[in-house]
């Protein structure tokens, strides 16, 4: 039994009888399939938009090092605001028309190129590389409409989707536990030149409470109670204020700063293509496209499968619908003023308490538009708070682990890569590149080359072929 199966036989038999407006509410999300409740999503929403709420500050930080046209503090401000309403749009979309409790937000890892490798390696203007982020949302869209990014998932053998989960189990435990106390992380991980990483040090007060709330959020999940997760984050950041570990609020409500020097400009980007940057466009465009499709699919077969959504032939039901909000999300994020908008695998914390509808994500992608209001709150909470919640989450992916059948080498062999891949490369897609790169020539080495599905091999080549472009073009 699947942990997504076992969590959704642990929610209430059938939701209690609603009236009025909640009646149509429940009736619109299908709570008595799903077996849920008005608390139930609403908690879950409100755990998973904690666990990634660090977006809201982490992101503008690493956009900023590129965009530089106004005063840092305006600057980050609009960073901040944009931030939240593309990932307000994704996810409102993702959850009123796809219906599923997984939540948007500008990628972290897309960012980072986008900002380091394509504005400041390459030199090509921030606007431009926005309208490549544009133009990827417009071809996905294209893609989703003629079904074939849905095909790709299909595609995906099952031991793949099952170590994709561990996958992100692990790599969210990893980005939870290795933070850096200088930052506000939990310093559980640390680098080590000897030995590349070590258990970090008791010294740091942050890492003393990030094992604080480890044990206090253990101690609501085995008891049972509702909201542990978010208990877990809420606790520790308070404690951490307290003591003086991490800066306290310096306020708490704050206006919003509209985007003004960042919206629209990806239309701006679009007449800098020029006969002397149009191959390094390609290139950039052809980078962003590669690295959010598989990201996407990696983590809405990962989350999918924690859920209990994949059915009996390895499909993610209404899949299309779930794309075309990622699609639509990365193209309005463009056109605010940002990097790629893409699903994220903290998605994992609202499921993991029980978060099964569409309602999950509706009320997430409203705390992202109240949290613009509340800045100085959510900027405050420190990374050490939400390495609890990633921790548990990523034990209880781990439960996918159970389906991979370990005594076929040809099927053990792939997904032992992808899950190794997955956390230590730092990356989904990079995980799932190796596995499903692997699994066609295990079958084939042992003979058995009829069961690999054509879309497998095509996918296969694809990710071949992704490795050898970044290889020769960005070294």
């Amino acid at each position: 039994m699947s942990q997504g199966n076992l969590e959704l036989e642990q929610q209430p038999q059938m939701p209690p009888p609603y009236s009025g407006w909640q009646a149509s509410v429940a009736e619109y999300f299908n709570f008595a399939a799903y077996r849920t409740t008005f608390r139930t999503e609403i908690v879950a929403g409100l755990t998973t938009f904690m666990t990634m709420a660090y977006i809201l500050v982490v992101h503008p930080i690493i956009l900023s090092d590129a965009v530089f046209l106004v005063e840092p503090r305006d600057l980050f401000r609009e960073l901040i605001v944009v931030t939240g309403i593309s990932a307000a749009i994704g996810t409102l979309v993702m959850g009123l028309y796809a219906k599923y409790p997984f939540v948007q937000a500008p990628g972290m890892g897309t960012n980072a190129f986008f900002a380091y490798s394509v504005v400041l390696g390459l030199g090509i203007p921030w606007p431009t590389a926005l309208a490549a982020v544009l133009i990827e949302g417009v071809i996905f869209i294209g893609l989703t409409v003629t079904d074939i990014r849905r095909h790709l998932i299909t595609a995906v053998p099952s031991c793949i989707k099952a170590s994709t989960t561990v996958g992100i189990g692990l790599f969210l435990a990893y980005i939870g536990l290795s933070g850096p106390t200088e930052t506000g992380g939990a310093g559980l991980i640390v680098a080590n030149e000897v030995t590349k990483t070590a258990f970090g040090s008791f010294r740091e007060p942050a890492t003393v409470l990030a094992v604080f709330g480890i044990f206090i959020s253990t101690l609501f999940i085995v008891r049972r109670i509702k909201g542990a997760l978010l208990w877990g984050i809420s606790g520790t950041a308070i404690l951490g204020w307290v003591l003086g570990v991490a800066p306290a609020p310096t306020g708490i409500f704050e206006i919003p700063t509209f985007p003004s020097h960042l919206f629209g400009q990806a239309f701006v980007g679009l007449g800098g293509i020029n006969g002397s940057n149009w191959i390094d466009f390609l290139a950039v465009l052809l980078v962003f496209l590669f690295v959010d499709m598989f990201d996407t699919i990696g983590t809405l077969m990962g989350v999918g499968t924690q859920a209990g959504y994949i059915d009996e032939n390895g499909d993610l039901p209404r899949a299309n619908k779930a794309l075309s909000a990622d699609a639509i999300a990365t193209t309005a994020g463009a056109i605010m003023g940002t990097s790629t908008v893409t699903t994220f695998a903290e998605s994992a914390a609202g499921v993991a308490e029980g978060g099964r509808t569409g309602l999950t994500a509706v009320v997430a992608a409203g705390m992202f538009l109240v949290a613009l209001l509340f800045v100085p709150i959510f900027e405050a909470i420190p990374a050490f708070a939400t390495a609890p919640a990633l921790l548990i989450v990523g034990v209880m992916m781990m439960s996918s682990v159970r389906s991979i059948r370990w005594e076929d080498m040809t099927e053990a062999i792939p997904a032992f890569v992808t899950i190794f891949f997955i956390p230590l490369g730092f990356s989904i897609a990079e995980g799932l590149a190796a596995g499903l790169i692997l699994y066609p020539f295990t079958k084939v080495a042992s003979g058995r080359s009829k069961e690999i599905p054509i879309v497998t091999w095509i996918l296969a080549a694809i990710f071949i072929a992704r490795f050898v472009f970044t290889a020769l073009r960005f070294g």
